[in-house]
């Protein structure tokens, strides 16, 4: 498949296949001519790519992980420290988020007290008679 139909089936634009390749993250394309031929099979590991870096795994990982899965067998123990380092770092971040998250609420939940004490406020001073002027302010 050309880089513009792996480009289509992935998401991926074409500069960003081309960086992959370059940076190693993907095998280098059969070329036919000056055209990139990619195998079918690429789709699959450009999926798992995907979502490793949905996961917010960095780059130099990812690579470590391929440069992992080009050597093969013997390997399964490092990729898999690897993958665990990383679900660790994400679930790091998940408590921050989640901390953060409720910081958020707190405050949100201030501001509403805030916004019905001032509605209670205004409805209140709206429903009291105003104090007669006296002589004395009409001169003012």
């Amino acid at each position: 498949m050309t880089i513009g139909e792996l480009a289509r089936k992935t998401g991926l634009s074409a500069h960003t296949i081309r960086y992959y390749e370059r940076i190693g993250l993907l095998p280098y394309a059969h070329r036919d001519g000056y055209r990139r031929d990619y195998d079918a099979s690429i789709l699959t590991w450009i999926a798992f790519l995907l979502r490793l870096k949905s996961t917010g795994m960095p780059i130099r990982e990812m690579l470590r992980y391929a440069a992992l899965r080009e050597k093969g067998i013997g390997t399964e123990t490092e990729r898999r420290l690897l993958l665990e380092r990383h679900r660790a770092a994400v679930k790091k971040q998940l408590s921050d988020l989640k901390a953060w998250l409720l910081i958020l609420d707190d405050k949100i939940a201030g501001y509403a007290r805030a916004e019905t004490r001032s509605k209670d406020h205004a409805n209140a001073n709206r429903h009291k008679p105003k104090p007669a002027r006296t002589r004395q302010a009409r001169a003012r």
